[in-house]
């Protein structure tokens, strides 16, 4: 007969087998609780995580292009800044140029008002004297290099400033430089998005960086930029309108001396040429009576000699009658006449004589005046000469070199050089 087999371990009994299903049943309800919270808590974090992701990427993205129209705004303004100052570089040159060439023209001024006192340095004798023209030309010397010196001043002061405003220029064009690649930079960083292909994991992201400024400060460098580019134009401003003052005073100043000297050198050639006809009417009537004179002791010789043969005559009379015989050599009225007639003519000619020679001095003397006449014309034609040169050369000063052609070449100088050629000093 079989028997049966019974399977060995321990034996549960029903009411647990009916505890363990509870509990089984109890921990899958708990642990599907605990997942559920879990999943709860899950999509809140999701949400909440997601929202603040966005809101921080919003955030960021507003503050990014908030900062880029900031800094867009500043590269604007120092680009009309930078356009203001480069116009402003530009008339400034121009009118350092301006000054420059009238600085340039002065030097001409320079070379006639001394080109005209070396040729007044040609006079000779009594016409070498410090007249009002002489005192003008070298009043007018004073005048060119006060004025040159003045010139040269603003020439000097434009130079510093163009200096002054490069280096503005220098500052705003390196801030707006760098505005423009932040702006670049910024601008890439509103680009990037979660599938951009160039974004990473970086080292230390958040550090601060080396050299990193203040937003404060920032600003403050830009708006200092700013301002010192506006501070340096309005120099630049203020002194082109003190070298367009200062070249319409020189030129003003030039031109009343120009004139005060030419008015003076006119009036002492009109003197000159009045001495010269007063010179030139003594000269004819000292001619005439030169020539009156020079008769006048022809004549007087002649009576000399007429007187003399009437001498001879009665010396000969009465040495003819002193041969008379015996006692018909007697004093008789003949004889007293005669005698009479001797003194009377010796007396004549020593008269004559004494006359001839007196006229023959007053004959040297007038032709020594003559002579000094003409040597005083000559060197008041030389000086009349000289003057006119001077008027010649001083047409420089109005008329321009190319075309100007000179009258006369009195005293070997040299044609008209060009505007930038040394001028011929005679």
């Amino acid at each position: 007969m079989a028997s049966l087999s019974v399977k060995p371990g321990q034996r549960f009994t029903l009411p647990d087998w009916q505890n363990n299903s509870l509990l089984i049943s109890a921990d899958a309800e708990q642990q599907r609780y605990n997942s559920h919270h879990i999943r709860q808590e899950g999509q809140a974090l999701r949400n909440e995580t997601s929202n603040q992701a966005r809101w921080d990427e919003h955030k960021s993205r507003t503050h990014l292009k908030d900062r880029i129209t900031s800094v867009d705004r500043w590269r604007e303004t120092l680009a009309r800044c930078l356009t203001d100052i480069d116009l402003e570089i530009d008339a400034l040159t121009k009118m350092k140029e301006a000054a420059e060439n009238a600085l340039q023209a002065k030097n001409l001024c320079l070379d006639v008002a001394i080109e005209c006192l070396t040729f007044r340095e040609s006079r000779r004798d009594i016409d070498v004297v410090r007249d009002p023209v002489e005192e003008e030309l070298l009043r007018e010397v004073k005048v060119i290099e006060k004025t040159k010196k003045e010139l040269q001043q603003r020439v000097d002061d434009t130079f510093k400033q163009l200096c002054l405003l490069k280096e503005a220029h220098q500052q705003l064009s390196c801030d707006h430089r760098h505005k423009v690649e932040a702006l670049e930079l910024d601008r890439q960083c509103v680009s990037f998005n979660p599938t951009s292909g160039s974004i990473s994991f970086k080292v230390n992201p958040t550090r601060i960086p080396d050299g990193t400024t203040a937003l404060s400060e920032w600003e403050q460098n830009s708006q200092h930029n700013k301002e010192r580019a506006e501070a340096e134009m309005k120099a630049s401003v203020d002194l082109r309108g003190a070298i367009t003052l200062t070249i319409a005073q020189t030129n003003n100043e030039l031109d009343a001396q120009r004139i005060a000297t030419e008015f003076a050198l006119r009036k002492r050639m009109r003197d000159m040429e009045g001495a010269l006809n007063e010179l030139r009417w003594q000269e004819q009537n000292t001619l005439e009576e030169i020539a009156e004179m020079e008769e006048e002791i022809r004549q007087l010789e002649e009576d000399i000699r007429k007187r003399t043969l009437d001498l001879k005559v009665a010396h000969t009379r009465l040495e003819t009658r002193t041969y008379r015989p015996h006692v018909e050599l007697c004093r008789d009225q003949a004889q007293y006449g005669l005698t009479e007639e001797v003194q009377q003519l010796e007396g004549t000619i020593h008269a004559l004589q004494q006359k001839r020679t007196e006229s023959q001095d007053a004959l040297d003397a007038l032709y020594r005046q003559l002579h000094r006449i003409q040597t005083d014309i000559g060197y008041k034609t030389n000086s009349l000469q000289l003057d006119n040169k001077c008027m010649d050369t001083r047409k420089k000063l109005v008329v321009p070199v190319e075309k100007f052609e000179p009258e006369v070449d009195a005293v070997n100088r040299t044609r008209n050089l060009p505007r930038n050629s040394q001028l011929e000093l005679a």
